[in-house]
C-alpha cells in the first residue's frame, strides 16, 4: 500500500498530463498556475488593497480590522503553499492539505465578516456563531475523509451560497461601484468554475486537441475573482459593523485602467451638532 505522502497517490489527477515538463513536478502548468497566482500574486495584492485604506487615527478600529485581514492573509497563504504542493506531488496528503486549508480559510472567513443580520435565531453574538462555525467545519473536516473525490465539488457549492449573500446585500446598496465590482467578481467566478468542470468533464476533448490546461486557467480566474471579492466583503462589513464610517471603493492605479486593484478607504461622517 503506498504511503500518503507517495507520488500519484491521490484520488484526483487532473486534466493535464503528468511529468511532462519536469521530473520532479507532476503537474506543471496547475502548480505554475497556483503558485504564481494564488501564492505570489494574490496575497501580496491584498496587503495592498486592504492596507491602503483612509482610518486615519482610530487606532482600536483599526487595530481590529488589521487583526482580522491578517488572520485571512495567513490563511490564503497556507492554501497557496498547500496548492502548490498538492499539484507538485499529486499526493493523498497534498490532495487533504489542499482542500482543508480552502475549507479552513471559508470558515475563517465565515467567522469574521458573515452579516449578523442572518445569523440563525439561536445565535445571538459573534462569538457563538464563531463556535458554530468551527465546530461545523471540525465535522466537514472528518466527512472529507470519507470520499476525498467529492470535496471540491463540495467546497464549490458554497459559492452558491456567497452569491446569493451578495445578492442581498446589493438589494440594499445603490453604490454604483460596489454593484460594477460584484458583477466583475462574478464574471470571473463564472469563468473560473467553467475553466474548472471543463477540465473535470471534458478532458477527452482537451487531451485530443492537446490543450489540457483548463485547470491552470482555473487557478489564475479564481484568484481574479478572489481579488474583487475580498474588498467587496469588506465593504459590506464596514456597513454593519462601523456604522459611523462611510465605506467607498477605490481601485489602484486608476479607475480607467481595464484591469485594476480594488480597495476600500473608510471616510469617517461629519458629526452634527
Amino acid at each position: 500500500m503506498p504511503s500518503i505522502f507517495s507520488y500519484q497517490s491521490a484520488e484526483v489527477d487532473w486534466c493535464e498530463g503528468n511529468f511532462e515538463r519536469s521530473a520532479v513536478i507532476a503537474e506543471y502548468y496547475n502548480w505554475d498556475g497556483t503558485s504564481l497566482f494564488s501564492f505570489l500574486l494574490l496575497t501580496p495584492l491584498n496587503f495592498l488593497v486592504l492596507e491602503g485604506d483612509g482610518i486615519g487615527n482610530v487606532s482600536e478600529l483599526q487595530a481590529c480590522e488589521r487583526m482580522k485581514l491578517c488572520t485571512h492573509k495567513v490563511s490564503f497563504f497556507l492554501a497557496g503553499i498547500f496548492s502548490t504542493y498538492f499539484h507538485m506531488t499529486l499526493s493523498y496528503m497534498g490532495q487533504l492539505l489542499d482542500e482543508l486549508s480552502i475549507l479552513w480559510t471559508l470558515a475563517v472567513a465565515y467567522s469574521f465578516w458573515y452579516p449578523r443580520a442572518y445569523f440563525p435565531k439561536c445565535i445571538k453574538t459573534r462569538k457563538q456563531f464563531c463556535w458554530l462555525t468551527g465546530i461545523t467545519t471540525v465535522i466537514s473536516t472528518l466527512m472529507s475523509f470519507v470520499k476525498p473525490t467529492l470535496n471540491a465539488y463540495a467546497l464549490n457549492c458554497i459559492a452558491f451560497h456567497l452569491l446569493y449573500l451578495t445578492k442581498r446585500e446589493l438589494k440594499k446598496c445603490n453604490d454604483k461601484r460596489v454593484h460594477r465590482m460584484a458583477a466583475v467578481m462574478v464574471m470571473w467566478w463564472v469563468l473560473a468554475i467553467t475553466s474548472w468542470l471543463s477540465d473535470r468533464w471534458l478532458c477527452w476533448l482537451w487531451q485530443a486537441m492537446n490543450f489540457p490546461y483548463f485547470h491552470s486557467f482555473w487557478h489564475v480566474l479564481i484568484a481574479m475573482s478572489l481579488l474583487y471579492c475580498c474588498p467587496l466583503v469588506i465593504y459590506f462589513d464596514v456597513s454593519y459593523e462601523m456604522p459611523s464610517f462611510k465605506p467607498k471603493l477605490e481601485y489602484w492605479p486608476s479607475d480607467s485602467w481595464p484591469v485594476v486593484v480594488p480597495y476600500v478607504i473608510l471616510e469617517e461622517p461629519h458629526k452634527q451638532c
